[in-house]
């Protein structure tokens, strides 16, 4: 079996890599793809074969599937441009005749009223028209994500977000790295949609907390309306399309959708979901080093 791990330049991809080689993969039989191949230097040096893949460019990608029979697609990281991406892929993978495609979606991206589902719904259904044998991991959200949060916090003793009381089951990304591992290397996956997430919903009070056990000081939840919230991401120089779309997420995750956890990611991993003080202590300080 040769596994293609796409994107695999991005920190999602790193970790799955890992992952893999932890589960007995050999090197040799990974194949990680990526835009800037510079960024996969390092799984290169671990004897991981290396491609430029480009989802905007199909001949990359059907250069990249060359003796490849499992293929983990991870979602594109620009919105509005994701959709087309994941069909090149798709197109290719069903062209070479891969056994099996493993794509990261969203949860619940087939039923919730967030701006980050639709190119997720999508591809979700070219993916099912497409014949080609898959398993669709729906990921709630990073652990990670909350970093700049718990950064700014450092500085202001402050996380303010207009979520209200909304809550999130979210996990590491190594929680979910290591669950694409387990569908990309064992039987009895295909044909299935698992809803991937954190054991435990979390608020943002809850997230301050973990900030503040993270960074060693007190930090506060300070929920604001979404006109402030706006307001203070037009301050830090961010565009009024960024702006509207970052606005959006808020708002879904203050209706919720985000709230449901679910013991599938623990069930494929074999363990309990990463906590969210652990993971957002890890992050911050693996931010910190970085710096």
């Amino acid at each position: 079996m040769t596994i293609l791990v796409t994107a695999a330049g991005g920190q999602l991809g790193h970790l799955v890599i890992d992952a893999l080689l932890d589960r007995g993969v050999a090197p040799g039989d990974i194949v990680a793809g990526a835009r800037t191949t510079s960024k996969v230097a390092d799984v290169e040096a671990r004897g991981v074969r290396v491609a430029s893949l480009d989802y905007t460019e199909p001949e990359t990608v059907t250069a990249a599937l060359d003796g490849v029979d499992t293929v983990l697609l991870i979602s594109g990281s620009e919105p509005g441009l994701r959709y087309e991406g994941h069909k090149n892929v798709i197109d290719a993978a069903a062209a070479a005749g891969v056994a099996k495609l493993v794509y990261t979606s969203l949860a619940h991206a087939d039923a919730i009223d967030f701006v980050l589902a639709p190119e997720h719904k999508a591809t979700e259904e070219y993916l099912a028209a497409s014949g080609v044998a898959a398993v669709v991991l729906r990921n709630n959200w990073y652990t990670e994500n909350y970093t700049p949060d718990a950064l700014r916090a450092a500085e202001t003793g402050v996380i303010a977000a207009s979520v209200g009381e909304g809550l999130v089951a979210a996990a590491s990304r190594a929680d979910y790295a290591e669950a694409a591992a387990v569908v990309l290397t064992e039987e009895g996956h295909l044909g299935r949609t698992y809803e991937l997430s954190g054991d435990t919903a979390v608020s943002y009070a809850d997230l301050a907390s973990a900030a503040a056990e993270a960074l060693g000081r007190d930090v506060a939840y300070v929920p604001v309306s979404r006109e402030q919230f706006e307001a203070a991401l037009a301050e830090s120089g961010l565009d009024a399309g960024t702006i509207g779309f970052v606005a959006e997420m808020e708002d879904g995750i203050a209706r919720g959708v985000l709230a449901d956890a679910d013991p599938t990611l623990a069930r494929l991993i074999g363990r309990p979901t990463t906590p969210v003080a652990d993971g957002l202590r890890a992050a911050v300080e693996a931010a910190r080093v970085k710096a």
